[in-house]
């Protein structure tokens, strides 16, 4: 599924270089995304998490009262992170199992890079893996906003939601 080779002396080392910093940056965005998760609290009405960073509500909450395929996954990223399973699960079903995938991939990049070993991801296994887990992403996002009833709004989505509606173009 993946592929691992030493770093070739005979190719340039600045191109080296490069694969390697990308494999610490993959790293470093995981350490990031954990360390931001961590500090922040999940939200149990199973999504919002991300205002707590100033962030405004989902614009498909906003505007149509529904998820988008993307909702609730900072706050199941944080309930994971706090061993609130059960919340992370009902926030986004997908949630803890991407973050697991996520974090498996920021290991093997910083080990790559320890190591000076190229973790190489253009396979087509890994490449038709992708494409599936983007499909079932996007599915479940479709499913879960056609499934959703009314009442998914909390009240400050809602009062953006009017301020949105009541007021008029320049």
């Amino acid at each position: 599924m993946l592929t691992f080779e030493r770093a070739d002396r005979s190719r340039p080392l600045l191109k080296d270089r490069r694969f390697e910093l990308s494999q610490w940056l993959w790293f470093g965005t995981w350490l990031a995304v954990t360390i931001v998760g961590w500090k922040l609290k999940p939200d149990h009405v199973g999504h919002g998490t991300h205002q707590q960073l100033g962030l405004p509500p989902c614009p498909s909450v906003i505007f149509f009262g529904r998820p988008c395929p993307a909702c609730g996954l900072t706050t199941s990223w944080t309930a994971t992170l706090h061993g609130e399973f059960a919340t992370a699960f009902q926030a986004h079903a997908l949630g803890p199992i991407l973050y697991v995938l996520f974090t498996i991939s920021a290991f093997m990049a910083g080990w790559g890079a320890l190591k000076h070993i190229r973790v190489g991801t253009d396979t087509p296994l890994f490449n038709r893996v992708t494409v599936i887990v983007a499909i079932v992403f996007f599915l479940y996002g479709v499913g879960r906003f056609v499934a959703t009833k009314d009442g998914y709004r909390t009240s400050y989505e809602n009062m953006w939601s009017g301020t949105l509606r009541n007021s008029s173009p320049p």
